[in-house]
């Protein structure tokens, strides 16, 4: 490698910051797990507290299994990573993973925002480091 070549390299790894949040939602009530239209509105509203743009984004509503109503997944692709809204309403439970990249991002603040808009019993919440 070129002494230019390590300098380039060097330079770009100072650039990528990544910001990971994750956790569970306990106690969630079924009826706001299986509104598909309030939680991608939630995940929306939730971008543009966490200074997130969306790309794209695709809800699926999913069929029960014998009496039971299905869950439902939100994904938003963003430019700068992406937010994963997953729920279970046969257990009263959601996940949530929004990852997330620059410096100006605010994954916790969007987090938070979904968290307190399904008002759990119990979140248990993670961060991990995905910076150089």
């Amino acid at each position: 490698m070129k002494k230019n070549d390590q300098y380039t390299l060097n330079k770009i790894k100072k650039k990528i910051i990544g910001k990971h949040i994750f956790g569970n939602l306990y106690g969630v009530k079924d009826r706001i797990l299986t509104d598909s239209e309030f939680l991608t509105e939630t995940v929306k509203k939730a971008t543009e507290v966490g200074n997130l743009h969306i790309v794209e984004i695709s809800t699926k509503k999913f069929d029960g299994v014998h009496e039971l109503v299905g869950g439902v997944s939100v994904i938003a692709i963003l430019e700068e990573s992406h937010i994963a809204l997953h729920t279970w309403p046969e257990s009263y439970y959601a996940t949530i993973d929004i990852y997330s990249c620059g410096k100006q991002s605010r994954p916790k603040k969007a987090f938070t925002y979904i968290k307190n808009k399904l008002k759990p019993t119990k979140i248990k919440m993670f961060k991990a480091d995905r910076g150089n």
